[in-house]
Parts: C-alpha cells; structure tokens; sequence
C-alpha cells in the first residue's frame, strides 16, 4: 500500500519556502499531492487555475508529484484521495500555534490519518506569499523569494493592476 501525503495551501503565490517542503516531503512519502484550497477567508490575487499552472511547472521533475485543488474540509479532502497524512510546514512559533491547532481539529473529525510537520529551512523562514505580493506591489526585488516563473507571472499580475 502506498504512502500518500497531502500538502494542501493557498500557494498564492508558490514561494521557494513552499519548494523546499515539497522536495523534502517527496522523500518521505510514495506520493505527495500538493493540493490547493479554496479558501473562503482569502480573496486570491491567482485563480486556482493559475496557481496549479505554476505548481505544475515547478514540479514537473517528479515522478511521484500530483498537483490538485479542494474546496471541500481538508480532512474529507484526505479521506478522498487515500493519504495516510498532511503535511504542513513551519517557519516560526508562531505558525506552530495555528497548525497545532488545525492539527488537533482535524483528528477530532477525522482520526485516520496524521500531520506530519515540516520545519522550513531557516534561508526561507521568514518568506510568505504575503510578504512577496506586498514587495512586487511596491517594486521591490522578489527573485530570492520565488522562482523566475512566478516573479514573471506576479508582474504581468500587478501590471495589469497598476493599469486599472
């Protein structure tokens, strides 16, 4: 039986911090699925469509990579696909606070699978999409943080806003 794991988040955009988890997490797991939500908090500067393009073609190097969306609860989500597991990463204490308790939620409502935690290496620990879409808005250099796809493709975004 396969091992499979599901790393779901908003990747909006995917960020080298986000990479590097994957590159690790395909180690660890037969599968990994990298799935990006629908989040209903988070009003998405990519469409989903647009972020699993850029997810594609980041890891289309690995034999043993899905990428997926969900707009359902993480753990049906799971439930769905078979995995044994989510994997989320942390860059600070801070994160561990939220994901302990997304963790212990999940269990609650469904105890068959596990999360696993990944702490980010410390070169991408303060990186978040957040903080790359506020740089690109106001000019800044965003190449350590993403990949040269995603910085192109964050400029024709925020190109076209400054056009509006």
């Amino acid at each position: 039986m396969k091992r499979i794991a599901v790393y779901p988040g908003s990747f909006d955009p995917i960020t080298f911090g986000h990479i590097d988890l994957i590159e690790r997490a395909v180690g660890l797991f037969d599968w990994l699925i990298v799935a990006v939500a629908h989040n209903i908090q988070k009003s998405g500067l990519f469409t989903i469509e647009e972020r699993l393009d850029m997810i594609r073609e980041l890891t289309k190097d690995f034999d043993n990579v899905t990428i997926d969306a969900f707009d359902c609860l993480l753990v049906d989500y799971v439930k769905r696909v078979n995995a044994c597991c989510v994997v989320r990463g942390l860059r600070a204490f801070s994160d561990f606070e939220y994901e302990f308790q997304m963790a212990l939620t999940n269990r609650k409502l469904n105890e068959s699978h596990e999360t696993i935690f990944l702490m980010t290496h410390e070169s991408y620990s303060f990186i978040s999409s957040s903080l790359v879409k506020e740089l690109i808005e106001f000019g800044g250099d965003i190449s350590a943080f993403v990949p040269k796809v995603v910085e192109k493709r964050l400029r024709e975004k925020f190109y076209v806003h400054r056009e509006r």
